[in-house]
């Protein structure tokens, strides 16, 4: 036993100098899953449930989205492991959040897509957030919310709410953004309905409405450029 354990042990070292070396150029995917790994499972090696998570779910993107059960069917993750990835991704989302607030101006529609696709793309019920901007178009300080959390099929969202809302927050701009957890990104008749309805109540107090958005995990709907706002 103790061969086998000096023996990933210093695998395990070798991965970590590897890592602050040249951080994760050159690792290979299962490889940067053993790092994830080492952080919630200490004392276990890791390898082979980092080469049979890759397996199942093809890459890190992957597991980060997977369900928590179906990551707790792998053999040698527990019950544990899971929730560790879970916090993993939701504080890659937090920092994603405000770095936007202080540098990035979603003014680009690519940064603006990129953000919400890897923010709520990946989530199994639909979600309707609000991203409160500035004149710049920069997020506000602590400004995304989460004003509805539906069924896998429809979300129901108050134009009056909303509008309140970004008003509370001083916001000169919004951008509007939900999933499709079933993947197709094309807008519901009830999206257009309720995106004329938010236009037209921002439109009363001066408040631009820079894009609604619909996201799936690969695919963003932009109303802006499809012409629709």
């Amino acid at each position: 036993m103790k061969p086998e354990k000096r023996h990933f042990h210093e695998h395990r070292k070798r991965l970590r100098e590897r890592f602050i070396r040249n951080g994760l150029e050159g690792l290979a995917d299962y490889e940067v899953v053993e790092l994830l790994l080492t952080l919630a499972i200490p004392r276990l090696d890791v390898k082979e449930p980092a080469k049979a998570l890759i397996a199942r779910f093809s890459n890190l993107r992957g597991i980060l989205d997977a369900p928590l059960e179906e990551l707790q069917a792998i053999k040698g993750i527990g019950k544990v492991t899971p929730v560790a990835l879970r916090i993993i991704r939701e504080t890659a989302n937090l920092y994603l959040q405000q770095a936007a607030e202080r540098r990035d101006s979603f003014a680009d529609p690519e940064a603006l897509f990129l953000f919400w696709r890897m923010k709520i793309g990946p989530l199994s019920n639909e979600v309707f957030q609000v991203g409160y901007l500035d004149s710049g178009f920069h997020l506000v300080r602590d400004g995304i919310e989460t004003l509805e959390e539906g069924t896998v099929d429809k979300a129901a969202v108050y134009p009056r709410r909303v509008i309140e809302a970004a008003l509370r927050r001083g916001a000169a701009a919004v951008v509007f953004a939900h999933n499709h957890p079933n993947g197709n990104i094309q807008p519901t008749e009830q999206d257009r309905l309720l995106t004329r309805a938010l236009v037209l109540a921002a439109t009363a107090v001066q408040l631009k409405v820079l894009d609604h958005l619909i996201v799936s995990t690969e695919n963003v709907f932009s109303f802006r450029k499809e012409g629709l706002l």
